[in-house]
């Protein structure tokens, strides 16, 4: 019995399920007053009662047909004319059928959504051209990114090595008020310990050996601008204290100067280290964290955002070799392997690829040994043996899994869930759950 119900699903028409209750509701309430009067001894009030009940119910299923009809009717114009737009993504013959056996209200749900995404897609690609990246995690931040860069606040970038933080620096420059002023960029970690305040402050000459002139240094350079600080968490302790006075006072001397200088500056910063880790070693000023950590944005790893593994090959395809192609074996390697460096790792794998392969189609011999080998599900790496890491990990291989199926099957639903061995509804429930851009998987990312 239970097999039979899980097979056979009665759908049945809004136009006839919600006027029905409309109308169910109305006749419940003459039973009741019915049942009251024959209670009452108004034996007299029943016949009147009954025509009367019968007169709403017929009523309320007409008013609720009409009602119905007036607010779906349009609904479902939209949703069938937006179905029929070259942009909405299509489904192939046999999702076509399957959708036909889906209830209404999941239907338009479904289209609604699709919707939603493609217009965020499409606002993420004019107000940020340059950042390569559609999927629900990168939208997100591109949504915090419109609120935050058109403000003077401090914006904190955190995220792993090669995952654009420098990009995105950029992109809230872009849309700041200050983008016609300057936008002057420092690596922390790049210049010697000596030289970083030289760097910052500037110096007047003589203030060191080997300072034959006066220097302008980058808060005086980006006055009236913004300042990106690159891997901050690099920064000495020393010079920690004088940047702390910069972002109070807004004001600072150059090396061996002694008039204060007032500057007018926005603050970017940026690391791939836990900052409240590194203070609790004292290696970080526990009140810089704080002055930096107005707005915090926290990029997400490749890895966690897989969907875009195809639009980025492809970017970089075009910028390197514009007649080299990617085969769906290929996609199928890169989509299922971690990424430890992130998006810089990719376009490596990418440009050496595309010349292994003469310019024509990347097989996955012309990937790296290690891509091949590891490219299938992600890493099983040790460092928690407790119910959520494993519970994490599960969801990690589970997403994994369906992302490599897709990819397989050219962002086709039903066949994806042919290779995955469930029916195509509990594919798209796990679509839905995991917010896969199931789109950007079919061939050319459309």
């Amino acid at each position: 019995m239970k097999k039979f119900w899980n097979r056979k699903r009665i759908h049945i028409n809004l136009y006839i399920l919600i006027p029905l209750i409309y109308s169910g509701i109305s006749i419940i309430a003459v039973v009741v007053t019915y049942r009251l009067a024959c209670y009452q001894g108004e034996a007299d009030a029943v016949g009147p009662v009954l025509k009367w009940g019968a007169f709403i119910g017929a009523f309320s299923f007409a008013c609720s047909l009409v009602i119905l009809w007036l607010v779906m009717n349009p609904v479902m114009k939209f949703v069938r004319r937006t179905e029929s737009l070259p942009l909405f993504p299509r489904a192939g013959a046999d999702e076509e059928k399957s959708s036909l056996q889906r209830d209404r209200l999941e239907e338009m749900t479904e289209v609604l959504d699709q919707v939603t995404d493609i217009l965020g897609k499409v606002e993420a690609r004019e107000f940020f051209p340059r950042v390569v990246g559609q999927s629900r995690r990168m939208r997100e931040i591109f949504a915090q990114l419109l609120k935050i860069a058109p403000t003077d606040s401090t914006v904190m970038i955190l995220g792993e090595s090669g995952t654009g933080k420098e990009l995105i620096a950029d992109s809230i420059h872009e849309h700041s008020r200050r983008k016609t002023k300057p936008f002057v960029k420092i690596n922390c970690v790049a210049i010697p310990e000596g030289l970083l305040e030289s760097e910052l402050f500037g110096h007047e000459k003589g203030a060191f050996t080997g300072a034959v002139s006066q220097k302008k240094g980058k808060f005086e350079q980006a006055d009236g601008g913004t300042i990106f600080l690159d891997e901050i968490g690099d920064m000495p302790i020393a010079t920690q204290a004088k940047l702390l006075r910069v972002l109070q006072e807004r004001e600072f001397e150059k090396v061996g100067g002694l008039r204060t200088q007032k500057i007018d500056v926005r603050f970017i910063v940026a690391t791939n280290k836990n900052l409240q880790e590194l203070i609790r070693e004292g290696k970080f000023r526990e009140d810089l964290f704080y002055r930096l950590h107005v707005f915090s944005l926290e990029l997400p790893s490749l890895r966690e955002r897989r969907e875009d593994i195809p639009a980025l090959t492809e970017y970089f395809l075009e910028r390197k070799a514009a007649n080299a192609r990617l085969s769906p074996e290929a996609l199928q390697l890169l989509i299922g392997y971690d990424w430890p460096g992130n998006i810089r790792e990719l376009q490596n794998v990418i440009e050496r690829s595309a010349v292994m392969a003469d310019g024509g189609l990347i097989l996955p011999e012309h990937l790296s040994k290690y891509i091949s080998a590891m490219g299938k599900l992600p890493s099983m790496q040790t460092g928690g043996s407790d119910a959520d890491s494993l519970d994490a990990k599960l969801v990690e291989i589970e997403k994994a899994l369906i992302l490599e199926a897709l990819a397989r099957a050219n962002g086709v639903q039903t066949r994806a869930a042919a290779l995955l061995g469930i029916n195509q509804r509990s594919l798209w429930h796990r679509v839905k759950k995991y917010r896969i851009e199931v789109a950007s998987l079919r061939k050319g990312g459309e």
